[in-house]
């Protein structure tokens, strides 16, 4: 039976390499870039968190072989925009999620001109979070932005992240490239491609299959990644790769100057076996008096979804 000397010295061991993890944690978070939103972020009970996925391509290599993923289709120079655009609920009924299509057709605040609710991102963050308050009246607490290289990176970090495809898939627009069915471990790579999908196609009995959904099908995939990306990271107990994670995290996100330090470890200690229930937003095709297809909201079963994440209503006309 170990001595009370040898009970003390590893208690203090174990006590000082807990302070270093979290001093070492502290400093990551504290080097992480912050923007202040507090003239637009909400205080009502339950928390809204607003994860941006923006489509920097700033820092990327067009002759990178990962850049197909990252630049897409799409290498033309032009204003950031949000690629996603997702709440994360979380109060005392448990955590669910809300994609917010990007296609979605609706008057931006402080422009008060129709358009994509991803071009509402061209203002910042605060015109995109005071475009969901004042449109489809979502209280936004705290916001969490994280770009395409970055996001590449964490996953890499993370060994890849696994997801169950019933048929091989393909998309030559964004890259993804899935020649069997089953488990699938995606790389950093992969996942972008995978979740920036929108010419989603499967290749069933020997035919390609196009998936035909566009922007919402890519929600339902970005939901699913999103619960297997917080699976990952809070189960993962290697301080090595939480470190990797934490690198490439720090390097190229953005959050909110509100969001602590405290907070930011009871999120990450919630999402250790949290189940975060997907949700869609009902929405029905529309086409504009320019001809562009965009997305409209239908009624009334749009406020209905609405509600579960502290909506009273949209006010889209």
């Amino acid at each position: 039976m170990p001595s009370k000397r040898v009970v003390l010295a590893v208690t203090v061991v174990l006590l000082i390499l807990a302070g270093g993890t979290l001093a070492w944690g502290y400093s990551k978070f504290k080097s992480i870039e912050t923007v202040d939103l507090s003239s637009v972020l909400a205080s009502e009970n339950g928390t809204n968190y607003l994860i941006v996925g923006s489509d920097s391509r700033e820092g990327v290599d067009p002759d990178d072989p990962n850049a197909g993923a990252i630049l897409g289709d799409d290498t033309v120079g032009g204003p950031e925009r949000s690629d996603t655009v997702l709440i994360l609920r979380i109060d005392g009924e448990g955590a669910r999620m809300l994609s917010v299509p990007r296609d979605l057709y609706l008057t931006i605040s402080e422009t008060d001109e129709r358009s994509r609710i991803n071009t509402a991102f061209n203002g910042g963050p605060q015109r995109l979070i005071a475009t969901l308050r004042d449109q489809l009246d979502l209280p936004i607490h705290h916001y969490l932005q994280v770009d395409f290289v970055s996001f590449s990176g964490m996953v890499d970090a993370l060994g890849g992240i696994t997801i169950d495809f019933p048929y091989p898939a393909f998309d030559t627009h964004s890259g993804l490239d899935v020649p069997e069915a089953g488990p699938q471990t995606l790389d950093g790579t992969q996942a972008l491609a995978f979740v920036r999908s929108r010419f989603y196609t499967e290749v069933i009995d020997g035919r390609n299959v196009a998936e035909g959904t566009g922007d919402l099908g890519r929600v339902a995939r970005q939901q699913q990644f999103l619960s297997a990306v917080m699976s990952a990271i809070g189960s993962e107990r290697n301080p090595v790769a939480l470190a990797g994670i934490a690198d490439e995290l720090s390097a190229g996100m953005r959050i909110d100057s509100d969001l602590g330090f405290l907070e930011a470890l009871n999120l990450l200690r919630r999402m250790r076996g949290m189940d975060a229930q997907p949700n869609s937003m009902p929405t029905s095709n529309f086409t504009t008096s320019a001809g562009a297809a965009v997305l409209r909201l239908q009624q009334p079963g749009a406020d209905e979804v609405l509600a579960q994440f502290g909506s009273t209503g949209s006010r889209i006309e």
